[in-house]
């Protein structure tokens, strides 16, 4: 059967010169933005922390954003979080939405616990690949390992193949089990810049089900990014946490603070805990009352620093409605989408 080929960039993208870029230190050895050019850090000794093993895509988007840094897996976002607040490393890598999965509260709700900034967007076009061990062929395989999302993402395609399905931590991490299990009846669905490092055979590409596939990751630090101050094309996160009660009046309030000052609002989404037991904790980062719980947040980016006056103005408006507002990050919007390759 055939699978999707990468998709040409959609309309509402400003489309530019591709352009391709080498980097010593990158696992996979180059990739490819689809429009324009990645953001270089100026700080070539940056370590940052990701979840996954070597060639996961998580390393492939923190390569992106910081293109000479180091990069150093751990075994679980939490860890990647902690080791940046602890001062082990500079920065972490988080995905926090896709466009087949929606916004990943549980990971949004991550960086909610924790005194950390975002610093950086970064978002990355997916396209898996089935790999399996070199001479394999692909009506050969009986399962497919991968992370769960991944293996969701690729649901239809792997019923078609008849492909029994094991959810494993990461798309990288199947592949090093792969390898090292040298499991000749199974494959792993990961990218083909995994399978280049790990020395595997690809055996299909464009696996996902929708050919659009783009995950979008934010870059986290310990000390927010002063280097941003005074320049144009900013956003700016932030979390409103209520107890909800008066819960559509809290999103009217918000839309109205920053509609009648001309502030660009893009995103704004209602999130709330109902897998645990539901409530978002939320650090007080400036107060002295710690965590607080609530059963209700927005989540909100706009257009704007909070150097601005009238962005000020907006935050004292929401922040009269008897809720709770948490600033998570100032950082220079990237709308462009990059690809490997």
């Amino acid at each position: 059967m055939a699978f999707a080929s990468p998709p040409e960039l959609p309309t509402h993208f400003h489309l530019t010169t591709k352009k391709t870029h080498h980097h010593h230190l990158l696992p996979s050895q180059a990739f490819l933005k689809i429009n324009g050019d990645p953001q270089l850090h100026p700080n070539i000794n940056l370590t940052v922390a990701y979840q996954g093993a070597p060639g996961a895509y998580s390393e492939f988007a923190a390569k992106t954003a910081c293109p000479n840094s180091k990069t150093i897996p751990y075994r679980s976002l939490i860890d990647a979080i902690l080791a940046v607040e602890s001062g082990y490393v500079d920065r972490a890598i988080l995905p926090v939405e896709s466009t087949m999965e929606g916004s990943s509260l549980r990971n949004y709700n991550l960086l909610l616990q924790h005194d950390l900034h975002i610093v950086q967007e970064i978002s990355l076009f997916v396209h898996y690949c089935l790999l399996a061990m070199p001479g394999v062929r692909k009506k050969e395989l009986k399962r497919v390992m991968s992370h769960p999302l991944a293996l969701a993402h690729c649901v239809r395609n792997l019923a078609q193949l008849g492909l029994e399905r094991e959810p494993v931590e990461d798309t990288a991490g199947a592949v090093e089990l792969l390898r090292t299990r040298r499991l000749f009846d199974t494959g792993a669905i990961a990218s083909s810049r995994a399978a280049l490092l790990y020395g595997l055979d690809v055996v299909a590409h464009g696996l996902q089900d929708e050919s659009w596939n783009v995950t979008r990751f934010l870059v986290l630090s310990k000390d927010s990014d002063l280097t941003q101050k005074g320049r144009v094309g900013l956003k700016t996160s932030l979390v409103v946490g209520h107890h909800g009660s008066g819960g559509m009046e809290v999103v009217l309030g918000v839309l109205s603070a920053l509609s009648s000052r001309g502030i660009n609002l893009t995103k704004l989404e209602v999130g709330s805990n109902r897998k645990e037991d539901g409530v978002v904790r939320i650090l007080d980062v400036h107060g002295r009352r710690g965590i607080q719980e609530f059963p209700h947040v927005l989540y909100i980016d706009f257009e704007g620093t909070m150097e601005d006056e009238k962005v000020k103005e907006a935050i004292d408006e929401v922040s009269n409605l008897s809720v709770f507002v948490r600033v998570l990050g100032c950082y220079m919007a990237d709308p462009n989408v990059y690809d490997l390759f």
